[in-house]
Formats: C-alpha cells, structure tokens, sequence
C-alpha cells in the first residue's frame, strides 16, 4: 500500500483541483483536505508554482505546498487497473507496477485494502465545525457513484469487453470520472448551489478526459511497435482516428471546460487556479503571462 500511495511523480491535479473548488465557493481549505487526501495526494508536496501575477503565485504554490495527505482512492484503481488480467502495464510513472514488486496477490488486497481507508479517512478527519454532516454525507456518495459500477468501473469493463465505437465512454468513465468528483466534492464540501455542482461535474469531466487524451497524444510521438499499437487499438482517440482528430478533440475539452467556468465569473480572481488545470492538462504545464511551469 505504501509503495504506490507514496511513489514518487504522482499526479497531483484532482486532491488540489478538490481544494481550489472549496475555497472558491468560500469553503475553507482544512474542511477539504481529509477528502483530497482520500483522492490522490502524495504525503507531502514541496511544489512551486511562480508567475508574473503575485496573487497566482501564492494561491497555487500554497494550495500545493501545504496539503500534507495521502493518495488512495486514485492510487487503488490504479493498482487493480495495471494487473495482467485488466492493462497489464509493467510500471507506473517510471516505476515497476504494484504487482511486478509484491505480487498479483498481494496488489489486489492493497487495491481492495486502499478504498475503505479512503472512506474512513474522510469520515475520521473532516472537521464537523466546518462540515455539516449532510454535506459529508453527499461527498461520500459522489465518491462511491465515480468508483462504482455507475463510474470508474463501468469505464474499465468496456475498455475491456467493448468495441472500437467505445472509445468516448471508456475515457470519459475511467479519466474523467475522478476529475469530475474532484471538483464536485469541493463545491460539496463548501455548500454550492446545484446548477454551480452541475456546472463543476461538467468542467471536471473534461478536464480529466483532456488530459488522457493529451497523453494519448504525447505518446503516440515516441516510438512504438506495431505489435503495441494493435494492442491498444480502439482503447483512445489517437488510436481510433489518429493524431489530427485527437487534436481537435483535446481543443474541443479545453474550450468546453473554460466554457463551463465562465459561469463562475462572478468570484473574480478565485476562479484562476481552476482555469490554471485546463491549460496544465493541455500544455503540462502552468503559463502565467510569459512564464510557464
């Protein structure tokens, strides 16, 4: 369990975007971190973010210094989703994959062992003075709907038993789903209105299924064997309809989630570091003015 939930270059953009949703609703950012900390975030992050904007520069390289929390929920579908019998990925982020290190076995108890502890996490820490339980409540069913048979799993049974027509519900249901809940919990967390948890599920689907294709994207630019890219034929866009078209459909996310925080103009600057995900999951990287991270 330690082994994935504390490895080294894990993404760090759904537990900080659960944040930056919170606050930007007013939510004050210790009732959301216990929830972050179930959904992805490494034990302590030692980020910088720099930029021409001063009150940039602050809000992000605070919102990611000062999360000292742990991956889980991610980290657990993660682990069952590189097993032989699902991917079958060797490695992960530049390291071997849990059940290369420990075992088939033993990868799925720490898969199956990671999700509860996630729940618990939540429920044991989040502060109840800044909390409601009701609002609590609501975030952990956002959570089980986006893991359960409705959300992440759904998206790795048709990766698996679909056909080459799946392609847009596999990545929207094992990419965008976590994303999603990110950002939803965040508004849970500090009380938004439903058409602005409608409006956050809708920015966070594309944010999350930009990124994948941007990777999807990246990595069809390094060299491949035929016998790699049939096998992941029909399991991306680029594979479907090759790198132009994915293209267009990474630039049709980016303006469909940007599209979904205009409606938030309302809260002024706070809406920044929500803007900042969209062109990170395209560019990977932060750009403020003419610099970028």
């Amino acid at each position: 369990m330690r082994y994935s939930v504390l490895a080294k270059g894990a993404k760090r953009a759904p537990p900080v975007m659960c944040v930056a949703a919170c606050e930007l609703f007013g939510g004050n950012r210790l009732a959301a971190f216990p929830t972050a900390c179930a959904l992805e975030m490494n034990l302590f992050i030692q980020g910088r973010i720099q930029g021409t904007t001063l009150f940039i520069k602050r809000r992000m390289s605070t919102l990611l210094r000062s999360l000292e929390v742990l991956p889980l929920f991610i980290q657990a579908s993660l682990i069952h989703d590189d097993l032989p019998c699902m991917d079958d990925d060797p490695s992960r982020r530049g390291q071997p994959s849990n059940h290369k290190v420990y075992g088939v076995d033993m990868a799925i108890l720490a898969g199956d062992a990671l999700f509860p502890l996630g729940f618990h996490h939540i429920v044991s820490h989040t502060p109840s003075d800044l909390v409601p339980e009701p609002r609590l409540l609501s975030v952990i069913a956002e959570i089980a709907r986006s893991v359960g048979s409705t959300g992440m799993a759904a998206g790795q049974f048709i990766d698996l038993e679909g056909g080459l027509n799946s392609v847009e519900f596999v990545q929207e249901k094992k990419f965008g789903e976590m994303s999603e809940c990110s950002a939803v919990c965040g508004g849970l967390l500090a009380g938004a209105k439903d058409d602005e948890i409608q409006r956050l599920r809708r920015y966070g689907r594309a944010v999350g299924v930009l990124y994948q294709v941007v990777d999807d994207i990246l990595e069809e630019k390094t060299t491949k064997s035929k016998a790699d890219e049939e096998e992941k034929k029909g399991k991306s866009y680029v594979a479907l309809y090759g790198v132009e078209k994915a293209v267009e459909v990474a630039e049709e996310l980016r303006a469909k989630a940007k599209k979904e925080l205009d409606g938030f103009e309302k809260y002024g600057e706070s809406l920044l570091p929500l803007y900042s995900f969209v062109d990170y999951a395209a560019d990977r990287g932060f750009s403020f003015g003419e610099s970028s991270y």
